[in-house]
């Protein structure tokens, strides 16, 4: 949703070169979010593993063709072919000026390829220097980030969330889709159960993947618990002061 603040902010910025920004937290942390409306705000993409992978699958490239062999099979997509369709895809023309990677890097191995790959092809190299990448870490506290995943609803045809733990985040009609009259639906993974095994598969998996950025001083933290106008003024923020030449 294209707020006043994104817009008033979008004017000035979306000729300025912005470079790599990597936007970490845990689910429920309003990543999605927020990566929308700085992707709007910047004129940038927003580079998502999840949606390289269907596109590269709903199109049958060679990419395509093995990520599904894999998934058939149960396995999970290989880091290596992850990092193939990931490089791939900054390649295209819509990157030159930077991108906001989702759900990427996961590891401490696809962070250290990142850092490779970004150096071997000089990205946002100019006369002044290199745009680093900068890494911003959402922060919300657990007992919030349950309650943000368990009252999550979403509209089945249109995609559009809503949340029954948040009264601005609530449909009109309780369990019906405001754009489309919908009936709303709970998410197989947004179930209580599903969503602290999610919880404890982040604090075990993308932890380590904070230290090592903070090891070379590249995180910003925000509070993720801020009204979401907020924490997009504190994201611009970060990116105009921490990833300047």
């Amino acid at each position: 949703m294209e707020t006043g603040t994104s817009r008033g902010m979008a004017v000035k910025q979306e000729a300025r070169l912005v470079g790599p920004v990597v936007l970490l937290g845990p689910p429920g942390a309003g990543k999605g979010t927020q990566a929308k409306r700085i992707c709007q705000i910047f004129q940038i993409p927003q580079v998502s593993t999840g949606d390289i992978l269907r596109d590269n699958i709903a199109r049958g490239t060679e990419f395509g063709k093995q990520a599904e062999a894999h998934m058939n099979r149960g396995e999970l997509v290989s880091d290596e072919l992850v990092q193939r369709m990931v490089a791939d895809r900054l390649a295209q023309p819509d990157c030159a000026r930077g991108f906001i990677l989702d759900g990427f890097p996961r590891t401490v191995n696809q962070a250290e390829w990142l850092d490779k790959h970004l150096a071997e092809h000089g990205f946002f190299v100019t006369e002044k220097g290199c745009k680093r990448l900068l890494v911003i870490q959402l922060e919300v506290a657990y007992t919030l980030l349950l309650g943000r995943l368990t009252g999550r609803r979403t509209c089945p045809t249109c995609g559009r969330i809503y949340n029954t733990n948040t009264a601005q985040q609530g449909s009109r009609v309780e369990g019906v889709c405001d754009v489309d009259g919908a009936s709303l639906v709970t998410r197989k993974d947004d179930r209580e159960d599903v969503i602290k095994e999610r919880l404890k598969n982040y604090q075990t998996q993308t932890l380590p993947l904070v230290d090592y950025y903070a090891r070379t001083n590249h995180v910003i933290e925000i509070d993720g618990s801020a009204e979401p106008d907020v924490i997009t003024s504190a994201v611009v923020k970060a990116i105009e002061n921490g990833n300047r030449l």
